[in-house]
């Protein structure tokens, strides 16, 4: 194997990469508008047509809805996702390292301590 194929294959992730080959995009954007306009997969006639007893048999029979029939959700609220802004930060490495080792989510993390700082910070205020 020639030093430049080696060098080739230790910078591509994949073979597809090491061949210069672009991964096929799957994703397909849709406005809300042309979701409302495709057609329900849903056989709607076959659920109008079952009792609140079916109904709930097959759910329970879901493995999907376990543990989740059983909830009160009489009180539950919608809460929005706030609108996040991509920003470029500078952290101290150790800091940075500290909570990519905790797993996915890092950013996430960093945003709920942040919050919460933001937080307590206006409540000692008032």
């Amino acid at each position: 194997m020639s030093s430049t194929r080696k060098e080739a294959k230790r910078a591509a992730s994949s073979r597809r990469a090491a061949r210069g080959e672009k991964k096929e995009s799957r994703i397909v954007s849709y406005t809300r508008e042309e979701l409302e306009q495709l057609p329900s997969e849903t056989d709607w006639a076959r659920v109008d047509a079952m009792t609140e007893e079916q109904i709930e048999a097959a759910a329970r029979a879901d493995p999907e809805w376990e543990g989740l029939l059983d909830i009160d959700w009489s009180d539950a609220t919608l809460v929005m996702p706030r609108r996040k802004e991509a920003i470029s930060i500078r952290l101290d490495e150790d800091v940075l390292s500290y909570f990519k080792s905790l797993g996915a989510g890092y950013q996430t993390r960093i945003n709920a301590v942040l919050r919460h700082f933001v937080e307590q910070t206006r409540a000692k205020r008032k």
